[in-house]
């Protein structure tokens, strides 16, 4: 499934750094981009390694030709002192956090969903007598993991989710993915590994080219803006059965990671399990979860109150 691009560097190769000074117009080695970086990273988590500058100049250089900066500096001023600070460091902050993804990315995340993971969940809930399933797509990016989520929630709804009532949150940081994921509209690229039994079941024509996502969709989605380092913000998320996080602690240092997933822990309920992307782990960063896993893919599961280690989820 999805996450975050975030556009840091996994669309673009890297370039040498005469080419990068050439492409932003700028001296990469100024030092308002060490404090506007270190600004982004107080505020986001995200970090940005010296050898990244010039994806930083690059996504600061299309901000400063929009409020007429003339060098790093005047544009530090803009960020910082001007009276419109706070939005301007959201609209760069929207240049930065760039996702590129598309739907059903990780089948066998969905499939250990399927398998495993939802009727062990449904199973306590069932003991509990309450039938209510949450799920978190942290760095929902356009809309496509949240998506996806949502077909393969109503797929299920006559079968292993039979009687029980389901939510789908959708969080980024980014206000101009937010804007496209609530629209739903989508071309080849985010639908190529869609069905066209699931196109023709949930979609509806937008154009010649593109589909909408049904209102049926829609209504099993909450999309909000949430930044995932914001303490204040994150401890009103609890009562989560399932989080994905998938490509997003890649562009975090340890100390940020280690906070979110402090949080994500806490919102889980128990037996609650976490989904990172295929590349990242929480190895030295949260020992509190228990790594499980399936076939072709793994998660965190968050063990219940008495577990030891000799149990199993």
């Amino acid at each position: 499934m999805g996450g975050w691009g975030l556009g840091l560097g996994s669309e673009r190769q890297e370039m040498p750094m005469d080419l990068a000074r050439a492409d932003t117009g700028t001296d990469l080695k100024d030092p308002a981009y060490r404090k506007i970086r270190d600004l982004i990273y107080q505020i986001s988590g995200i970090y940005q390694p010296d050898e990244k500058t010039y994806l930083l100049a690059s996504r600061c250089a299309r901000r400063m030709s929009v409020v007429g900066a003339k060098d790093p500096s005047q544009y530090l001023d803009h960020l910082t002192v001007r009276g419109n600070r706070e939005a301007e460091l959201r609209l760069l902050l929207n240049e930065i956090t760039i996702g590129e993804t598309y739907m059903f990315r990780s089948p066998p995340q969905l499939e250990a969903l399927r398998t495993m993971i939802l009727p062990q969940i449904i199973e306590s809930k069932n003991k509990l007598g309450f039938k209510r399933l949450r799920i978190w797509s942290a760095g929902c990016s356009t809309g496509e993991e949240p998506y996806t989520l949502a077909m393969f929630l109503l797929e299920a709804r006559e079968t292993l989710l039979k009687d029980c009532s389901f939510e789908i949150l959708a969080t980024d940081l980014n206000d101009n993915s937010l804007v496209a994921a609530k629209a739903g509209i989508y071309g080849e690229y985010a639908l190529r590994n869609t069905s066209e039994v699931l196109r023709r079941k949930y979609f509806k024509p937008c154009d010649d080219k593109r589909l909408q996502a049904s209102d049926q969709l829609k209504s099993l989605i909450r999309f909000d803006r949430v930044n995932l380092t914001d303490d204040s913000k994150m401890l009103f998320l609890k009562g989560m059965d399932v989080i994905f996080c998938c490509n997003v602690l890649i562009y975090f240092d340890l100390a940020s990671k280690r906070r979110v997933v402090q949080h994500f822990y806490a919102n889980l309920l128990p037996n609650g399990y976490l989904f990172l992307g295929h590349a990242e782990s929480l190895y030295q960063v949260d020992d509190s979860f228990r790594l499980v896993h399936f076939p072709g893919t793994s998660a965190y599961w968050k063990p219940p109150v008495g577990y030891t280690s000799g149990s199993k989820p």
